[in-house]
């Protein structure tokens, strides 16, 4: 007797459950997928956008181009009240209408000193000279202070004065004096600065120079060491002498030619007055001319009491053994001796200045003139 199978159709549990998995990520593939493809279209509405925003920037950057050439096209109203003659102006680079003006060029070495820079050098700092510091106050001080007095006089002040003498006799000291005891706008400058590599350079900072002090009246120019650019003219052969006597010719206009009525005075310094040229020292432009010679008994006693003012001397010391000795010596010199004897002190390791020390210091700095001097032995 056969016996007939019965087969379950119901399928296994774990099939429908993998059936079911199947299904589930099939469908969260879908949804990424249209999520990713409303993502892009999203872009590429973005991407039109912007690429049309450029557009309209590009047409309008042109438009503003156009309206910017179409108004400075016509002449402004800088050429007419601020343009000055010899002043350098900004160009449009399409019409060359004139669009500012520049300020002037001005070397970067040319400065005012400010009040912290000023020396701290005072007229007692400075011993004897006294009718050099009466000299150069009239001639420089007392026309910047009071200046309605010499209208009244009925006079003009000095323009220039012309500091000469030998090495170390106080000439740039003075002048620092100058500079410490008067508000006016100070500017310092060498001689050698105005040698420049290129032509033209040097006239220019001439020009600069006094441009400055202009527009800071009342104002005080020193130049040391004249000498280096106002030696008497020649039939020069070589740039560089020609560019040297340039650069004298344009500092001999420059000071007769700037206004009297400005307060601006020029000191200059050299010690070698013998070699300038005639045209600078004629009156209108140095007016004022002071010497300073070597020191006589009574200036180098004043010159070593200045020196020896905050000195530790010993009672032993006497001064006027030094002052009373014949050598020609400059207030340098002195100050130098002054030095030495404290630095002689110091090597001792001592507090006070004997007078041995000074007796070092002495033979150290001044020589007999019969000295020979081998340097190249």
């Amino acid at each position: 007797m056969a016996t007939a199978m019965v087969l379950d159709p119901k399928p296994p549990a774990s099939f429908k459950s993998d059936t079911d998995q199947s299904s589930n990520d099939e469908e969260d593939l879908y949804g990424r997928l249209k999520s990713l493809q409303r993502q892009i279209e999203f872009v590429d509405i973005q991407e039109e956008y912007v690429k049309d925003e450029q557009k309209n920037l590009k047409r309008e950057l042109l438009r503003a181009q156009e309206e910017v050439k179409r108004i400075q096209s016509v002449p402004l109203v800088i050429g007419q009240f601020m343009e000055m003659p010899s002043a350098s102006v900004a160009l449009h680079r399409h019409s060359n209408a004139l669009v500012d003006v520049l300020p002037p060029e001005a070397d970067s070495s040319i400065s005012l000193l400010s009040q912290s820079e000023k020396p701290d050098v005072t007229y007692n700092d400075i011993g004897g000279c006294d009718i050099q510091k009466q000299e150069i106050r009239e001639a420089v001080e007392l026309p910047l202070t009071h200046h309605e007095l010499y209208k009244q006089i009925g006079i003009d002040p000095p323009r220039g004065v012309l500091l000469y003498g030998p090495p170390g006799t106080g000439k740039t000291m003075l002048a620092k004096a100058v500079a410490n005891h008067t508000t006016a706008a100070f500017i310092r400058v060498v001689g050698s600065e105005f040698v420049q590599k290129y032509l033209g350079e040097g006239p220019r900072m001439v020009r600069d120079v006094f441009r400055l002090a202009k527009e800071n009246a009342p104002a005080i120019i020193f130049i040391d060491e004249v000498d280096a650019i106002a030696t008497a003219r020649f039939d020069a052969q070589t740039g560089a002498d020609r560019e040297v006597q340039r650069i004298l010719m344009e500092l001999l206009n420059q000071m007769d030619g700037f206004d009297q009525t400005v307060n601006v005075k020029v000191i200059m310094a050299t010690n070698r007055a013998d070699t300038l040229d005639p045209a600078l020292l004629r009156p209108g432009r140095l007016d004022r001319k002071i010497e300073f010679p070597l020191p006589d008994r009574r200036q180098k006693r004043l010159v070593f009491q200045v020196c020896t003012a905050k000195m530790n001397l010993s009672d032993e010391v006497d001064l006027e053994d030094y002052v009373s000795r014949p050598d020609k010596i400059s207030a340098a010199e002195i100050t130098a001796i002054c030095q030495e004897a404290g630095m002689h002190a110091v090597r001792k390791n001592r507090y006070v200045i004997l007078p041995k020390d000074f007796e070092k210091g002495y033979r150290t700095n001044v020589k007999k003139p019969d000295t020979d001097f081998d340097f190249y032995k």
